[in-house]
Formats: C-alpha cells, structure tokens, sequence
C-alpha cells in the first residue's frame, strides 16, 4: 500500500531533521549500496570451484584437497558477504576564512570513557541553542 502525499511529505521531513539532528546516526541507517554483479560472479565461481575441489579431494581420498576445497568455498562466500571497502571521508578540516588544517587525531577522544563523551556532547548541544 503506497503512501499518501501527507505521510511521505512528513516522512522526508522527519527524514531532513535527523539528517541536520545527527548526521553521523543517518548515515549509520542508510541501507547499504546493492552489491555488483561482478562480486556476486566472482564469490558464485568461488564456491563452484571450492565445491568440485572438495568433491575430487573425497574422490580421490586426499583429505588435504577436501579441506582445501571447503575453505575455498568458505572464502566465496564470506567475499559476497562482506562489506566492500568504503572510501575514506576528508583528511582535513576547511576553516571559517577556507584554509584547510589537519584532521584532530582521535586518540585523546578514545581515551576518554564513553559516558564523558556523552557528556561533553550533551553540554556543546545545549550551548548551541543557547539554553
């Protein structure tokens, strides 16, 4: 059942506030990009390859060959599944007059415990709307 115009027009909506909210939460829940036809081709001759290597390694009674098929197979399988790489966001950070600075390194972030992260979070939010 496809939506009415008022419901989609609330759910794009809803859609841009946590968009501008929490970018980084929208991201995380944006569904993943289709995977290619070429992973998906080469992941399928993986398993075919692995399948017929593990038959000959029990037809010939070679256990080593069957072990090795499987973990051919296994390999095919965990590529189609597997995330592909995603390309890494920008090095750096563009200033207000638009000259460009190194990204701050997150080790001081990961060392601080994650309620304090919380916290100091919730205090910047809290001075941006100026309550």
């Amino acid at each position: 059942m496809p939506l009415s115009e008022y419901e989609q027009r609330v759910l794009e909506q809803m859609e841009r506030a946590l968009t501008s909210d929490d970018p980084r939460l929208a991201n995380t829940m944006q569904s993943a990009a289709p995977r290619s036809g070429l992973r998906w081709a080469i992941a399928a001759a993986g398993v075919v390859v692995g399948l017929l290597v593990l038959v000959l390694g029990v037809y010939q009674n070679m256990i080593w060959l069957g072990v090795g098929g499987f973990v051919v197979m296994f390999v095919g399988v965990a590529f189609a599944f597997a995330a592909p790489k995603r390309r890494t966001g920008p090095t750096g950070v563009v200033e207000e007059d638009g000259s460009t600075r190194p990204r701050p390194s997150s080790t001081s972030t990961s060392r601080k415990g994650f309620m304090n992260r919380m916290e100091e979070r919730w205090d910047r939010r809290r001075g941006e709307n100026g309550r």
